[in-house]
């Protein structure tokens, strides 16, 4: 109802995981809440299968805010995640965000002109933007829309120092503090694509104090 209210118009609602499923391989859609308790299984599972349709935005809607439930959440494939109670107006505003980064935009003279436009290279991987791929030495890596965006982000600003609440703010699309686990996870969901040892990431790296920065020395573009 609030959804509707604030102009949203292609909603689809299913109550179980199977109707989820039949949803998910009919519509293919781009944005998904979904919650966690599910009369016949859990959400964080459901999440893993609704990716084999698909890349959708996975919202996840949850009672449980522990530091464990959330790291779960994000392992399973979840982009984001709001817990109970929550202002309705906040989700559709998180939904609104991300429809805005779906939308493509108008190619200028300049972009035309430029066959690389959109391909950031640096020394072990590739992103494009218009395909939303990312290679890796050679091979087509999985990556979930929202680890792609935030990748996505540092390759346009390469060198850039951000802090979490820059990220949250330009990525995730929400003004103010965001959960420090959000951008946290993502860090660590990109370091385990693109470097040697994510451990010890050489690429993306953690600036103390002030945030995180991909490196440009490694750019070769």
């Amino acid at each position: 109802m609030v959804l509707r209210r604030e102009g949203f118009q292609q909603l689809y609602a299913a109550s179980t995981c199977a109707e989820a499923l039949d949803l998910a391989v009919r519509i293919v859609p781009d944005i998904i809440l979904l919650d966690i308790m599910l009369p016949d299984g859990s959400g964080l599972e459901l999440c893993s299968k609704l990716r084999e349709y698909g890349n959708p935005h996975i919202l996840f809607l949850t009672a449980k805010a522990s530091d464990l439930d959330v790291l779960r959440g994000f392992a399973m494939g979840g982009d984001d995640y709001i817990t109970k109670p929550f202002n309705p107006l906040e989700v559709a505003a998180r939904i609104q965000a991300r429809l805005r980064r779906l939308e493509p935009l108008a190619p200028t003279a300049s972009s035309v002109n430029r066959p690389n436009s959109g391909v950031y290279r640096y020394s072990r991987f590739t992103v494009n933007e218009a395909e939303g791929e990312l290679i890796v030495e050679g091979q087509s890596v999985s990556c979930p829309a929202q680890v792609f965006q935030l990748l996505l982000h540092f390759c346009k600003f390469p060198g850039v120092v951000f802090s979490k609440t820059q990220l949250y703010d330009k990525v995730w699309g929400i003004n103010g503090q965001g959960d420090d686990s959000t951008v946290m996870v993502h860090i660590r969901r990109i370091r385990e694509r693109i470097e040697i040892d994510p451990g010890n990431p050489k690429l993306l790296l953690t600036i103390r104090g002030l945030g995180y920065k991909l490196v440009k020395e490694s750019q070769d573009r």
